[in-house]
């Protein structure tokens, strides 16, 4: 369970060596690069796009999976559907892509508002199918948009 939740660091980490920052234009243009490259791949073998709506989008990274389109060892590909479920999460939860960098390196972060509260789609589902843990695409969503909902602070007077 400790992997499932890396993806969310708490505040009780350790800050002194924590820089968040925006994404720049190469994390950007990197970014979108992902994205078009897995609507090109959906596109051709579904003959349909990602086009932002959660269970449509779900099902098509997890029919890419499923069809072995995609398989454990394309990290770049898989990481691209983190990428896309990002979006996914982003648009529900109110989240911000971002730059964390810590003393074990950079990467593309969800966070929400101006907590310490992040997310890790990119690696969300290809840490899991590089060692064939075949959990499927919207159960990873939901777990990490639960385990994030669930360390969001209780808005006062509600």
């Amino acid at each position: 369970m400790l992997l499932i939740l890396w993806p969310l660091c708490s505040a009780s980490m350790a800050q002194d060596d924590l820089t968040i920052s925006k994404l720049t234009h190469i994390d950007l243009q990197y970014m979108q690069q992902q994205r078009d490259s897995l609507n090109a791949l959906t596109a051709r073998n579904f003959g349909g796009q990602l086009n932002g709506s959660k269970d449509k989008d779900l099902a098509l990274l997890q029919r890419l999976l499923d069809e072995n389109i995609v398989s454990g060892n394309q990290t770049s590909e898989l990481q691209a559907m983190g990428i896309v479920m990002g979006d996914l999460l982003a648009s529900e939860l109110s989240l911000d892509w971002v730059v964390y960098e810590d003393r074990y390196g950079r990467t593309r972060a969800l966070r929400y508002k101006s907590t310490d509260s992040y997310l890790f789609p990119v690696t969300m589902i290809s840490r899991r199918r590089e060692v064939d843990d075949r959990t499927p695409v919207a159960d990873i969503y939901r777990r990490a948009r639960d385990t994030l909902r669930a360390a969001i602070p209780a808005l006062p007077f509600q």
